[in-house]
C-alpha cells in the first residue's frame, strides 16, 4: 500500500478543508494516507502564534494584515522569511515524516513549501511533493524549483505561478480539492427549481459577523425572497440572528444554521451566494454554478480572489453593504445576469479533478522509483 502524508495547518478553514477532501480520494485509490498539521507537531507555542496571530490580524487588524501580506510578496523579503521558517521548523518535520516513510508528500499551506524544498535540496527527502494552491493568486512563498507538481484552481493561477518562474509542466489546473459532494451533477428535476429567490449567506467555517450587516440589508429587499444563513461554528451570531430576524419579517424566509455538512445541498437549492471569496468557498460555488455577490473580505488573499471572481465574470462585489437589497432586487428583476454568471462559472470548472490528482501522484512516484533504481544501478 502507497502512503502519502498530507501537510495542512490551521490558518483559515480552507487548508485543513482541502487535505481532508485529498484524504478521502487517496484513501479511495488505495492509499495510506497520514495528515499532519505541521503547527502542532512543531510546537504547540509556534502554533498558537500563528493561528491566533492570523485570526487577530486578518479579523480586527486588517490593514496591518494585508501590509504583511504585500510586503511578504517581495523577492528578498520572502526569501528571508522562509529561510526563517525552515530554521524553526525543518528538524522535527523531517523526524515526523521519516518515521512514516511517505511514497508522496502533499502541501496544502503555502508555510510547508520551503521547509520541504530545503530538506529535498539537501537530499535528506527523497520523495515527490506536490504543492496545492488553495487561493486563486499564488503568494510567492509558494514559489520553489523543487516542488514537483502544483495544483491550481484556475489558468489564471497556472499562468501567475509561470510568470513567477515555475516550469509549466509543473503546473496542473485540476481545481482547489473540494468534497466530491460538489462536483457530482445534480438531477434537472431538482436543480434551483425554486419558486421563491433564494439566498445563501455564509461567512467561513468562523462565522463572519458582518454576516448580520448584510443580514439587516437583506430584509429590506422589495421582493418576497428566502434567506439560508450559515453562521459556522459562531454560536453568539447564530443566536443573535435566531431572536432579531426569524419570523420578523413580512415576505421574507429566514433560515440559520450553525456549523453545517449539507453545504452541497444548500447551494444546490439557492438562487446565489453571498460570501466573503476563501479559496474552497469560491471553488465549492463555481463547481455548483452559484453565483457570488461579495460584500466582505479578508484583506490580501481574499481581496485576490475577488478580483479574479469579479474579472472571470462569475461574481459582483459590492462596496456598500447598505445597497445590499438594491443589488438583490436587481438581480431578481434581471435573472439572465445570474444565468451568464453560471455559464461562466461552467467554463471554469471544466478541468476540476480530484481523481487526476491521485493520477499525477502515482505518476510522480513512479518516475521518482525509476530514477533512483537508475542512479543505484550506476
Amino acid at each position: 500500500m502507497k502512503k502519502v502524508v498530507i501537510l495542512t495547518a490551521s490558518t483559515g478553514g480552507g487548508h485543513n478543508q482541502a487535505a481532508r477532501s485529498l484524504e478521502n480520494v487517496f484513501q479511495s485509490h488505495g492509499y495510506e494516507v497520514t495528515i499532519i498539521d505541521f503547527l502542532k507537531v512543531t510546537s504547540k507555542m509556534m502554533d498558537k502564534i500563528f493561528v491566533e496571530g492570523y485570526s487577530i490580524l486578518s479579523n480586527n487588524l486588517p490593514r496591518v494584515y494585508k501590509g504583511l501580506y504585500k510586503y511578504s510578496n517581495y523577492k528578498v523579503v520572502n526569501s528571508r522569511i522562509t529561510n526563517y521558517m525552515s530554521k524553526i521548523f525543518h528538524k522535527r518535520i523531517f523526524k515526523v515524516i521519516n518515521e512514516i516513510n511517505p511514497d508522496l508528500i502533499v502541501g496544502t499551506h503555502p508555510f510547508i513549501v520551503n521547509i520541504i524544498c530545503k530538506l529535498k535540496e539537501k537530499g535528506k527527502l527523497l520523495v515527490p511533493f506536490i504543492s496545492v494552491i488553495t487561493d486563486f493568486k499564488a503568494h510567492r512563498i509558494y514559489v520553489n524549483n523543487y516542488v514537483d507538481a502544483y495544483i491550481t484552481g484556475s489558468e489564471y493561477t497556472s499562468l501567475s505561478m509561470i510568470k513567477k518562474g515555475i516550469n509549466k509542466e509543473k503546473v496542473y489546473t485540476y481545481g482547489i480539492p473540494i468534497r466530491r459532494e460538489f462536483l457530482r451533477k445534480s438531477s434537472t428535476k431538482t436543480y434551483r427549481n425554486n419558486e421563491v429567490f433564494t439566498v445563501l449567506l455564509m461567512g467561513g467555517s468562523m462565522g463572519y459577523r458582518a454576516i448580520e450587516d448584510v443580514l439587516r440589508g437583506l430584509v429590506n429587499s422589495k421582493n418576497k425572497i428566502k434567506i439560508i444563513v450559515v453562521c459556522g461554528r459562531n454560536k453568539s451570531l447564530m443566536e443573535n440572528i435566531k431572536v432579531n430576524y426569524q419570523n420578523k419579517y413580512k415576505n421574507k424566509e429566514i433560515i440559520v444554521y450553525g456549523f453545517t455538512e449539507d453545504i452541497p445541498k444548500l447551494m444546490e437549492s439557492s438562487d446565489l451566494l453571498i460570501s466573503k471569496p476563501g479559496g474552497l468557498t469560491v471553488s465549492e460555488a463555481i463547481a455548483k454554478r452559484l453565483p457570488m455577490l461579495i460584500p466582505y473580505m479578508i484583506p490580501g488573499q481574499e481581496e485576490e480572489n475577488a478580483e479574479f471572481l469579479a474579472q472571470s465574470g462569475v461574481a459582483r462585489i459590492i462596496d456598500d453593504i447598505n445597497e445590499i437589497d438594491k443589488e438583490i432586487d436587481g438581480f431578481i428583476n434581471n435573472q439572465y445576469v445570474l444565468k451568464r454568471m453560471e455559464k461562466n462559472m461552467e467554463k471554469l470548472s471544466e478541468d476540476y479533478s480530484l481523481d487526476d490528482i491521485v493520477r499525477l501522484g502515482d505518476k510522480l512516484i513512479e518516475k521518482y522509483k525509476v530514477y533512483y533504481n537508475l542512479k543505484r544501478a550506476r
